[in-house]
């Protein structure tokens, strides 16, 4: 037991002889093999127990054992109290993410504070099992489907190897006893469920199953490497442009929408809806909680969802700033002055203008006489004549005075009434530029 613990260590690099290591320790033979174990092959361990005060003197006996267990061995122990009830109900969470959450943030803390390398977790063979059959239960994809990884940032699970029954017959040889937490033993929840009645079903039907799904499972999880390293993770706060004809070539559309849109925030059945959509017109929109996608005509692109922009309304000349992000300068200048041929540039005959002007994104419905023209057109419709897809026109700006009249389609075409004239005698110049 002792050697193959060590071989799993040594094989992915989980643990040194150097450094200081926490222990989180329920009292559990999971947890009591595993302190046990390392202290066995010299770690420099430090133990950890957090009493949830959930199971009322259950609790209590949990914190007694382990105070006496670290003594009898010698090991610094560091114990602290949850009101995991509180912290539920503060939060609007599960009993058993809040006990997650607790647990987790406090071994944080305590291994920055102690200096620790790592914090080591109990978990084994078959709870990595466990795992996989309920994330395929869910519909998983590859990533639920590898089972509980060998280490997650300073978290590592140097047990994962071993079985359960290995873990308990290595107490057993050692006379070493444990406690037990009786919530386990009710199969009122679906881990419960899945270890009480699920495998013992499974290895009824085919034995030696947890062994072969283990297996299966290091299996997928080496495939992982490989499917990981052919796509490129996505930063969850970033634009997105795919092409829709290098997706199309992908040995997999699906997949490849799923490994860009997912860490976005959409979730599967939309994924799928947008794969299909593919086939028809474009310009259908999908939202996720934190970015919205357009299919265009030849790329779907996605972009973070914006805070709605206010009107900012121009009094007089002067220089304005927008949310922080853009600034408008509006100035008279004298008409002898160069005009400029800049988009982000207006030059505007000053006498037909009258303030306040506002700046604004595009409404539904605006009209405005572009450059060139005669006649009056929907705003809607210069942009699309302009390519402009459905994001771009949502974040286009409009320049109108007091009458609400547009002069300016901003950094595109100014509206025909205003352009500079031979009898134009002062010009407004007006300068948009991003921060």
């Amino acid at each position: 037991m002792k050697n193959k613990v060590a071989d799993f260590i040594a094989k992915h690099s989980l643990l040194s002889h150097d450094g200081l290591h926490l222990v989180a320790l329920s009292g559990g033979a999971d947890s009591v093999a595993l302190l046990l174990i390392l202290q066995q092959l010299d770690y420099r361990i430090e133990a950890v127990h957090c009493n949830f005060h959930l199971r009322g003197e259950e609790s209590d006996r949990d914190e007694d054992f382990v105070k006496s267990l670290c003594k009898q061995h010698n090991i610094p122990l560091h114990l602290i109290h949850f009101d995991t009830e509180e912290y539920a109900s503060v939060h609007q969470v599960s009993i058993e993410m809040s006990a997650r959450e607790l647990r987790y943030q406090y071994f944080e803390q305590l291994r920055r504070d102690i200096g620790a390398e790592k914090i080591c977790v109990a978990h084994h063979r078959d709870d990595a099992v466990e795992t996989l059959l309920m994330n395929l239960m869910r519909g998983a994809g590859i990533h639920g489907l590898t089972g509980i990884h060998p280490k997650n940032g300073a978290v590592v699970r140097p047990l994962l190897d071993v079985s359960r029954q290995e873990i308990e017959d290595y107490l057993r040889q050692r006379d070493q006893s444990y406690v037990i937490d009786s919530t386990n033993l009710e199969p009122d929840v679906l881990r419960n469920r899945v270890r009480l009645q699920l495998l013992p079903l499974i290895e009824e039907i085919y034995p030696g199953s947890t062994d072969n799904i283990a297996r299966s499972a290091y299996y997928l999880s080496e495939a992982e490497k490989v499917y990981n390293a052919y796509f490129c993770t996505q930063d969850s706060l970033s634009s997105l442009i795919i092409s829709r004809s290098s997706l199309s070539s992908s040995p997999s559309p699906l997949c490849s929408l799923h490994e860009s849109l997912s860490p976005l925030g959409f979730n599967r059945t939309q994924i799928e809806q947008i794969l299909a959509s593919l086939q028809g017109e474009s310009g259908r929109v999908f939202t996720s909680p934190t970015h919205t996608l357009v299919i265009d005509r030849q790329s779907i692109i996605v972009e973070p969802v914006r805070e709605p922009m206010k009107p900012l309304v121009i009094p007089e000349p002067g220089v304005y700033c927008l949310d922080g992000t853009a600034k408008v300068r509006v100035e008279q200048i004298s008409t002898g002055t160069r005009v400029s041929r800049d988009p982000q540039v207006a030059t505007l005959d000053a006498s037909q203008i009258h303030f306040p002007l506002t700046l604004r994104p595009v409404q539904e419905g605006d009209r405005f006489q572009p450059f060139g023209m005669k006649g009056q057109k929907l705003v809607s419709d210069f942009l699309t004549d302009q390519k402009q897809n459905i994001l771009e026109k949502r974040r286009q700006l409009v320049l109108t005075d007091v009458s609400g009249t547009i002069l300016w389609l901003v950094g595109l075409r100014i509206a025909d009434p205003y352009r500079i004239t031979e009898s134009t005698n002062s010009i407004l110049q007006i300068t948009y530029s991003t921060t």
